[in-house]
């Protein structure tokens, strides 16, 4: 039985690669496909760490290998993994960034060997909005470390921005980077209102007049001031991605398109990818009328966005947008093997189980209600 499944999967799996894959990545670039089919094992969250993002060194034992067997049998042609995660530490060796403590293997170049050979891209992975060892590291210029946004965007973050992002593409020879959470701090606006004085400076720098006081700014100083903050902030990481790799793809991630500090703006209109994490199918439609020319635009599904597969993969399909989908580890530092979710069908599942089952299936190009030979 078990080999039989093997067999199967391999087949499948070999089947869609051909198709849209025919280079040898040693020789030439992984091209984009047609149809971006995205996954990640997410390495953001989990136990031991002081708020809700995992301990560092947590999966520190990662093999890629492992990974690579795990994504190659779900279909994708695109591997989201990482370059920092949100607890502030990387996850390749000898980069400016400290790396993951007992970071076993140089996970993220190793991917990239890897999933180049198999006709794969991979994209790391940057979130603009939180970072806890910058947090601790810090503290004059971070709310505190939950597991929300927590920085301002002032210039010596930017700056840290700036070089982490030049040194990863520049080693990894990853073909880009997700950037995650491009948002103003949400711990911010929930503690009662205030602002940390380097804050404080900063929308006297980005608005050229003096800070009104917490308790007199007004709405649409707080949105403008806001949205000049997240352009800058953006500005600053396109430019160094594309300035240390002009190919370097920029795949931005939105939970909601219609946000004030990111609706109808430069990073949009400029991100080679965008997501619209939320899954819907309203800020999907949202997101086509604001994003530029080029600009690729993949859907979610995530236990988060409680979108129904049975909804989000056909209308993806039928409307040539990417799938994308993310999990937690629960099997170790991966998941369960792919020819478990191939067993019953995606309806029999629930959570981000279903949410695989149906990604496999779309991937694999076999219809909804397959499901392998017993």
């Amino acid at each position: 039985m078990k080999e039989t499944l093997a067999r199967i999967l391999f087949a499948l799996a070999v089947s869609t690669v051909t198709v849209e894959f025919a280079t040898d990545a040693k020789s030439a670039p992984v091209p984009v496909p047609d149809m971006i089919k995205a996954y990640d094992i997410d390495f953001n969250w989990g136990p031991g760490g002081p708020n809700g993002f995992a301990k560092p060194g947590l999966w520190a034992d990662a093999d890629p290998q492992a990974h690579m067997t795990w994504y190659k049998d779900l279909g994708c042609n695109v591997i989201q993994s990482f370059c920092v995660s949100c607890n502030g530490y990387a996850w390749y060796k000898n980069g400016i960034v400290p790396e993951q403590p007992g970071l076993k293997y140089d996970f993220l170049p190793e991917m990239v060997k890897l999933a180049h050979q198999e006709g794969k891209l991979v994209l790391g992975y940057f979130c603009a909005g939180s970072n806890t060892r910058w947090g601790q590291e810090n503290p004059t210029l971070s709310y505190g470390i939950p597991s929300a946004p927590h920085i301002p965007y002032t210039d010596e973050y930017l700056a840290y921005l700036d070089g982490a992002i030049r040194d990863a593409v520049k080693k990894t020879g990853m073909d880009g980077f997700m950037l995650d959470w491009l948002r103003m701090p949400t711990s911010r606006a929930s503690n009662s209102n205030h602002w940390l004085e380097c804050e404080k400076k900063l929308y006297t720098q980005l608005m050229g007049t003096p800070f009104p006081g917490e308790d007199k700014i007004t709405p649409e100083q707080n949105i403008e001031y806001g949205r000049r903050a997240v352009d800058r902030c953006w500005q600053t990481i396109r430019k160094a991605a594309k300035e240390t790799n002009p190919n370097c793809l920029v795949w931005l991630t939105c939970c909601d398109v219609n946000d004030p500090h990111i609706i109808n703006s430069r990073a949009l209109k400029e991100t080679d990818w965008l997501l619209n994490e939320a899954g819907d199918l309203k800020r999907t439609a949202d997101a086509k009328r604001m994003i530029g020319p080029h600009t690729r635009l993949i859907t979610c599904l995530a236990a988060w966005n409680k979108q129904d597969p049975g909804v989000v993969v056909p209308a993806a399909q039928k409307d040539g947008i990417g799938l994308y989908g993310f999990t937690r580890p629960t099997e170790g530092n991966l998941k369960l093997p792919i020819s478990h979710y191939l067993q019953k069908p995606p309806t029999a599942f629930t959570g981000d189980e279903r949410n695989i089952a149906a990604l496999v299936r779309a991937f694999l190009g076999r219809p909804q209600d397959f499901v392998l030979p017993e």
